[in-house]
């Protein structure tokens, strides 16, 4: 899987945002998959999972009632609405594949976007 997202821009503090990750590739709907950020000078941190079909989600706490993942199987998309964003939510946002069996609870990063990047300003 080939992954491109979209959706970052410059916003101000209170704005919201949708991030968009295009697959290429036909085992999109096979595989589960992430969003991830990384801020200036910190690590790279999973904020939102999401399993093949959409029916199971998970949340980073930072990302707990502000952040949605979604998933339309049919465009081969991935999203991440992000609303009340604050200025540490700055950062580059990347969507990832993780190719884990469908019963293992270990999960297997693969495939990543170039990233997006999105700016809060105060």
């Amino acid at each position: 899987v080939q992954l491109v997202e979209s959706g970052g821009g410059l916003v101000q503090a209170g704005d919201s945002l949708r991030l968009a990750c295009v697959a290429s590739g036909r085992t999109f709907s096979s595989v589960a998959m992430g969003w991830f950020r990384q801020a200036p000078g910190k690590e790279r941190e999973l904020i939102a999972w999401i399993n093949w079909t959409g029916t199971n989600r998970w949340y980073a706490n930072s990302a707990k009632g502000r952040f949605t993942i979604s998933r339309d199987n049919a465009k081969n998309t991935l999203y991440l609405q992000l609303i009340n964003l604050r200025p540490e939510d700055t950062a580059v946002y990347y969507c990832a594949a993780d190719y884990r069996a469908r019963n293992s609870i270990l999960a297997q990063w693969g495939s990543w976007g170039q990233g997006t990047q999105v700016t809060v300003s105060s």
